[in-house]
């Protein structure tokens, strides 16, 4: 029976300062089980939801990347977040995976948040991303992503759907909404990682990652003082589920154009 132990990370990210916030991260992360075998990192885990990457993002050689190998490395798990990268003159604000033998998987947010302007500073992705990992076939999204449906669509027949996010307090009903319906609507676990307090923005941001099963069901919910949660997730159970109600083999086939 494959079974994967997440752990889910949620801080009061530091501004535009990496290194406190790797700082941060790090005292938990010493403290992880053995079991442990997935940690997931909000969105911008580095720097928060900053519209001046040029002040902070890194390239993929850079110290946060070199920072999640080690860790990666030394506690036998694979990690995740997003953060602001840059490739020759663009930014992107890129998920990174990691494994525990330090192999990356990337994702760059296909839906910047255009209220905020993110689609002027950060240049949005153009592919979708399927991780395989610990017998897990893993999609990954950022934050915004999360609204769109058909984008997310269990089409590569997906096991589990992540989003890390920096999704405010004002609108966490529908952080809450949108989470439980990926998962129903695509058979699939969906786990979706926030934040917590205030940014420069003067943003307020109260938690509430969260983790739902294949039928909708609560599997964790974070309020806005926990820091950090685990839980665990079972590939037979899924497959069991998709066996007896089937809803993927139904859904309609489509092609945007």
């Amino acid at each position: 029976m494959n079974s994967l132990q997440i752990i889910i990370l949620q801080h009061n990210t530091v501004w535009h300062n990496p290194v406190a916030n790797q700082q941060r991260f790090e005292i938990q992360l010493n403290e992880l089980s053995d079991s442990t075998k997935l940690v997931i990192l909000p969105e911008m885990w580095t720097s928060g939801f900053t519209m001046a990457p040029e002040r902070v993002a890194e390239t993929m050689d850079g110290t946060s990347i070199q920072w999640m190998k080690e860790m990666a490395k030394k506690h036998h798990i694979a990690i995740c977040g997003s953060l602001a990268i840059q490739e020759e003159k663009y930014f992107y604000n890129r998920f990174v995976f990691v494994h525990p033998n330090g192999r990356l998987d990337t994702y760059d947010k296909a839906h910047p948040y255009t209220p905020s302007g993110e689609e002027k500073v950060y240049r949005a992705g153009k592919q979708i991303a399927l991780i395989q990992y610990a017998g897990f076939r893993i999609r990954p999204l950022v934050c915004y992503d999360l609204r769109f449906p058909v984008f997310a669509r269990n089409t590569d027949d997906y096991d589990l759907l992540i989003c890390v996010a920096n999704w405010p307090a004002a609108r966490i009903q529908a952080w809450n909404a949108l989470l439980r319906a990926r998962a129903i609507e695509n058979m699939a676990y969906c786990v979706g990682v926030n934040r917590t307090g205030k940014d420069n923005n003067q943003l307020t941001y109260s938690g509430g990652s969260a983790a739902y099963n294949a039928l909708g069901d609560e599997l964790i919910y974070m309020d806005e003082k926990q820091t950090a949660s685990t839980f665990k997730i079972e590939l037979y159970t899924l497959r069991q589920t998709r066996k007896k109600l089937p809803f993927l083999k139904d859904q309609d086939d489509f092609t945007l154009t």
